[in-house]
């Protein structure tokens, strides 16, 4: 097959990119749009010879799309109108509206393109604008499969369950059933088995960490010696899951001192214990980082504990019976720290090489790796589609 030309719409900071490489797909992106100034920069840091077009997508007219002759489109459109947690505006949200603009200009282009990938957050499936999308694709005779898919299926000991949509023009066919039902976990092909490079398993998309992954995730947080028994019993079953790696795995190599800079603050500690989802380094499991982590501690993903001498559930005991000093002082001794930016992107799938400005705060990173992918799942989606 000769090199596919790739539209990357909502590029972000290169995750489609990433994954297209990582499918070993030949391909070449033509062109990269995205207006986050942010992103921007760590796209531009990582792919120099891209070009990035740093405008709204309705800012691009029919001609502009049909001069860059593209054979696929890799997109992730905001997902705010549809989260859970947000107010669900769908189609009624200003930040639908590029994302309707596409699926106007879709049948107006000179070429369809052969192949296209969409990724967006639970809630997607039931909104205004799936139905959107599955109604233009059918007008333009495109073959697609639905799919909701966690980095767990993949053995990443990590929640993040998202909405995936792969269509491919006709008389395009896929190596796999498709079904009009959302399908979850990879489709396994009959003639391949898909792993993530130099794993040793091959976890099943049905297995027990896949069904309960993300229930909290869900419901905003994970409460800490509040839980019920069956919440404690969902992360046990998860920890026993020997088809998910260790977090361990993803932990930056680096001295204590110079992890002390994520220490949960006091203030934080205080108020927040909880509140968090805390994993340590032998745990298969921990819930999905948001744009909002280390900003907010409720929901945004799971804290590391980084001191494995002291034993969580004394550092907990009686918490209402103790003074704040006293409160402190215990919770301390487990040195509770945020992942850092760094092992979130490995915990994604994000290559080694994969580096941001060093004038990009820790914030900003955070944001912007909440806002991204799991690199690995989508690559694998590229194999299936173009397969």
């Amino acid at each position: 097959m000769e090199n596919l030309r790739v539209l990357e719409l909502y590029s972000g900071i290169g995750g489609m990119h990433y994954a297209l490489t990582e499918s070993g797909v030949a391909a070449k992106v033509v062109a990269a749009v995205d207006v986050n100034t942010t992103a921007n920069e760590i796209y531009k840091h990582n792919f120099p010879n891209t070009p990035l077009l740093p405008k709204t997508i309705e800012g691009m007219t029919l001609d502009d799309f049909n001069k860059l002759a593209f054979d696929m489109i890799l997109m992730s459109p905001p997902c705010q109108p549809f989260t859970r947690i947000g107010l669900q505006g769908d189609i009624s949200d200003p930040r639908t509206k590029s994302f309707l603009y596409i699926l106007d200009l879709l049948p107006r282009l000179i070429k369809l393109p052969r192949f296209i990938l969409l990724e967006n957050v639970k809630g997607f499936e039931t909104s205004s604008a799936r139905d959107s999308l599955v109604k233009t694709l059918k007008e333009c005779g495109y073959n697609y499969q639905e799919l909701m898919v966690s980095p767990t299926c993949l053995g990443m000991p990590n929640s993040r369950l998202r909405y995936f949509m792969i269509a491919k023009a006709s008389p395009g066919s896929f190596s796999f059933h498709t079904t009009s039902e959302i399908q979850e976990g990879f489709p396994q092909p009959a003639d391949k088995v898909l792993l993530e490079p130099s794993s040793p398993i091959s976890p099943s998309p049905t297995s027990t960490a896949y069904q309960e992954e993300d229930h909290k995730e869900d419901e905003g947080g994970i409460l800490y010696k509040l839980e019920r028994a069956q919440d404690t019993e969902r992360k046990s079953s998860q920890n026993r899951d020997q088809s998910l790696r260790q977090i361990s795995v993803y932990l930056e190599d680096q001295g204590e001192g110079e992890m002390e800079q994520y220490l949960l603050p006091t203030k934080t500690l205080l108020r927040y214990a909880l509140l968090m989802d805390i994993v340590r380094p032998t745990c298969r499991r921990s819930v999905c980082f948001t744009k909002g982590y280390g900003h907010y501690v409720e929901g945004t993903g799971s804290v590391l504990q980084s001191c494995m001498e002291t034993d969580m559930e004394a550092a907990f005991k009686s918490p209402e019976c103790l003074s704040d000093e006293e409160k402190l002082n215990q919770l301390s001794r487990l040195k509770l720290r945020y992942f850092s930016p760094r092992e979130i992107a490995n915990l994604m799938g994000f290559p080694k090489h994969f580096t941001v400005p060093k004038n990009i705060s820790t914030k900003q990173q955070y944001r912007v790796l909440g806002n991204s992918l799991n690199v690995h799942v989508v690559a694998r989606l590229i194999e299936l589609l173009v397969s």
